[in-house]
């Protein structure tokens, strides 16, 4: 399972033409200074660096561990700052670098307990005391189709309930909304709430999206 936390090979390939679409709830952003240091960690191609850009926020860098997702990038917004991750999820920046870190739909793409813990605890290592954590990702769904192969997964494979493969070739998991909150040691979550969302794959699903603050 661990070597399932970058999948490198087809966020370059067929995850290069997929179009993202977790919204960004600019609700939660009204207090935030528009020179807050913002990493967008798992960037893709930029699109949530982009909105931000286009609510005034002026310090915004995006990682992500596909070159070819950062090369699309690069072309559609080359005025975004963006990095390729070389060793995720290690970071080169040092403690306390930003004040608020935007996880949107990374969890899903990283299936392993301890992958997802070694990344949340780097991004408590950027963050600045009192920084906030945005995560937008997948919980379990209760269809026929989904509950089919969080199923055969789990039997094949011996994984975490919620883990499956696409029809196209990732290695994706949804979580209970108890599993993420438990991820979140070290932060208070401050804000929650639930949305409906068109996957990478044009299938309508639910997400969680958690506001958290750092101890």
């Amino acid at each position: 399972m661990k070597d399932l936390g970058s999948q490198v090979a087809y966020w370059d390939s067929v995850g290069v033409t997929k179009t993202f679409t977790h919204p960004v709830n600019p609700d939660w952003l009204e207090g935030v200074s528009r020179t807050t240091r913002i990493l967008d960690y798992g960037c893709g191609y930029g699109r949530v660096m982009a909105e931000l850009g286009e609510h005034g926020f002026t310090d915004v860098s995006g990682v992500d561990l596909s070159p070819g997702l950062i090369a699309r990038g690069r072309q559609l917004m080359p005025d975004l700052r963006f990095a390729v991750l070389e060793s995720p999820p290690e970071l080169a920046y040092p403690p306390a670098s930003f004040d608020m870190v935007l996880l949107f739909a990374v969890l899903t793409c990283v299936p392993d307990d301890d992958a997802q813990r070694a990344l949340v605890a780097e991004l408590s290592r950027v963050l600045a005391p009192g920084g906030l954590l945005y995560v937008s990702d997948m919980i379990l769904q209760d269809d026929e189709r989904n509950q089919g192969r969080y199923a055969a997964h789990a039997q094949q494979f011996g994984t975490p309930y919620g883990v499956f493969a696409t029809d196209d070739g990732a290695v994706c998991r949804h979580h209970d909304i108890a599993e993420l909150r438990a991820l979140l040691l070290g932060f208070d979550v401050v804000d929650e709430r639930q949305i409906d969302i068109v996957t990478m794959n044009g299938h309508r699903s639910q997400a969680v999206q958690l506001l958290a603050r750092k101890r």
